[in-house]
This record gives structure tokens, sequence and C-alpha cells, in this order.
């Protein structure tokens, strides 16, 4: 192999773009002595539908950076199996000294069981994050991916505690922050005001976001159907404007047949329609732990329909509150994110756009010490 350190850097699903894309950034930007190449692959196929059209322009990336593996698969052990398969011929074809693995996803697991069958140093970026709930497939991957890992990448303190008092080295676990925030700064100057706004006569400060995502909440209408009825409550004052991939859409619809005024079912933005929306935003309600994260970066009041997060420092520090999947503490919640009553609110430690400079910087330093 040439002079060259090849990094090969993978995603395995379309939130974990917003997490690599800092990283290509920071070798395009690299002043340090030592020569950088970046690989980009993702698993998936280059006509996902969950990949916007606009997504890696938003994001300043090319399609030509990106190589694409075209795995796709709705049973998880089978797409283990295949995307094991096709980043191991990827890694024929195109050798890296290290390869850096993002979150939690099957496909996360696959690469990293690969990247270490052939001897490779392997990286998990967020890594420590936990739910402590072993019934979950991917508390089971974390498990897994952090163990397998040379190099182990933390957004907060928390997650640097828990690999480390799992038995990483601690002398190969780095704080490094959160890279999702390097991508949010990055783009806050070039977000988008949604036409969807001026359609609804939505005002900035005045209305709350609404996310689904989490297959086993949305599969349970005993609990989801209440919660939305306390939602439907709020958005008679407060609009409520509910931002719903299809499957997510249909299962809302079939819960609330009836119309009810000021609620708003939409369909998917641009990366740089929704971070203006959710930055303009009253309040959000959301399952998902990026969009709170964000929430917290912008200091916008956050419920999260969970009883945990893997971020803690967005509910300790941040404008994150967690309801778990109980009606009367969310119409709680949202009466004082509407009446706007809420906690205050702090930026975490090293929330700061730098993540990724970090990362590449110790990624260096460590495969060129020997």
């Amino acid at each position: 192999m040439d002079n060259i350190l090849h990094i090969c850097v993978v995603a395995g699903a379309r939130p974990n773009f917003m997490k690599v894309a800092p990283l290509v950034w920071a070798v395009r930007n690299n002043r340090l002595e030592h020569p950088v190449n970046l690989h980009l692959v993702y698993t998936g196929d280059e006509n996902d539908l969950d990949l916007e059209p606009t997504l890696l322009a938003d994001l300043a990336l090319a399609k030509e950076e990106v190589c694409f593996l075209g795995v796709v698969s709705n049973r998880m052990n089978e797409l283990t199996g295949r995307v094991m398969e096709a980043f191991d011929l990827y890694l024929e074809q195109h050798p890296a000294q290290i390869v850096v693995v993002v979150d939690d996803l099957a496909s996360t697991l696959a690469a990293a069981i690969v990247t270490k069958k052939r001897g490779l140093t392997l990286a998990h970026l967020v890594a420590g994050t936990r739910s402590f709930d072993i019934t979950m497939p991917k508390e089971i991957n974390r498990l897994v991916i952090d163990g397998l890992s040379d190099l182990l990448f933390t957004a907060g303190d928390g997650g640097s505690s828990i690999v480390s008092r799992g038995g990483a080295d601690p002398s190969k676990v780095f704080m490094v922050g959160n890279v999702l925030i390097d991508t949010l700064r990055q783009n806050l100057p070039r977000q988008q005001r949604p036409a969807l706004m001026d359609e609804e006569t939505l005002q900035e400060g005045h209305y709350i976001v609404l996310t689904l995502n989490r297959k086993a909440l949305l599969a349970d209408s005993d609990r989801l159907k209440p919660m939305l009825l306390a939602l439907t409550r709020t958005a008679v004052n407060t609009p409520v404007i509910a931002v719903l991939r299809p499957d997510a859409s249909e299962t809302v619809r079939q819960l609330l047949p009836e119309s009810h005024p000021g609620l708003t079912i939409t369909k998917p933005l641009s990366y740089l329609e929704f971070i203006y929306l959710t930055s303009h935003a009253r309040g959000i309600v959301t399952d998902s732990g990026n969009v709170a994260e964000e929430a917290t970066f912008n200091n916008i009041p956050c419920i999260t329909l969970n009883s945990y997060t893997e971020h803690l420092e967005t509910v300790k520090q941040g404008s994150n509150v967690l309801v778990g999947e109980d009606a009367d503490r969310l119409e709680q919640a949202l009466k004082q994110m509407s009446d706007g009553q809420w906690k205050e609110s702090h930026l975490p430690d090293r929330w700061d756009g730098r993540s990724a400079d970090r990362i590449i910087r110790i990624i260096v330093e460590e495969l060129t010490k020997h």
C-alpha cells in the first residue's frame, strides 16, 4: 500500500450521513503532514427512498464520493450477512488501514466484524451509548461493536465512562464531542425556510414539530393513540406539524381518521428545510435521539417519547425531557411547552463543531505513531 493513510468510513442509514459528512470535510481541509484519503461507503442502494434527492448536496457531498454497496433487506440477520459479504469484497478491492463505523445498526455490526476479521483497525464513532435493555437488538450491536473496536470515539463523558467500565483500554477511548453538531453548525447559515410554513401560515416560534420513527412505538397503538390525542388537544391552540415518513404517516392517519384542527401531517423535508423548521419551533416532540440533540444545541424545548435516551447530556444539561410512552406526562409537558415554561438549557461540553477535526487528528496520530 502507498504512503497515504486510507480511511474507510461506513454509513448504514440516512441519519449516519449527518455524522460522517464532517469527517469528509475534515479530510478536505486537513493540514496534517501525513497525506490522508477517505473512502465513504453506504451499505444501501443509491436509489434508497430514505435518502431524499437533495441529501448529499445539502451535506456538501458529491454522489461520486460515495460507494453504494446496494444491500437492501428488511430482515436483520439477512442484512447483516449480505453487508458482510459486500463489504468484504469492497475492502479486497479498496484496501484501507482503518474502518470507521457509526452508531449501532445491523449494517454497522456487519462492517465491524468484517474489519476485524481482516485484521484492520476498527474505530467506533458515537461509542458508549447504552439503553441497558439487552432485549433490544441495537443494544447487542452496541456491546459487540464497542468490544471489537480499537479506537472508541465518545460524544460525552457518560459514553467514555461506559466503555471504560466495560473493559476498554482508557488510552483508546477519546471523548471528542458530538459530531452531529459539526454538521448542524456548518449548515445553520444554509438552512432553508420550508414552503409549508407559508402554506400553513406558520409563524416562527409559534408551532410544535412532531417526528415519529421508532418501530416499537408505531406498532403499539394502545400507547400511541392516547399520545396523539394529547397532541391534537394542544394543536387547537398551538399548531402541530407532524413530519412523518410514509409508514408513520399511515399509522397516524389510521389512529386519527378524523380531521383535527391545528394538526398537519406532512412528508419528510430536505435536511436544510428540516433544521430550519425545528430551530424556529416553539418545541419538538420526538422519539429520535438525533432530533433531541439538535434541539439541545438550538435551545428548543424537546419532549422525547421514551423512558431513556442514549445521550443523557440532552436531559441533564440540555433542553430534552423524557415522558416515556405516558399520555398524561406528555400532556403536562406540552402545556409547559405551549406556555413557554421550560427548564434552563446549557450546551454540553465539546459541542463546538470541531469533533471531526479531533477524530481525524487522533486517527492519524494513532496509526502513524509506530
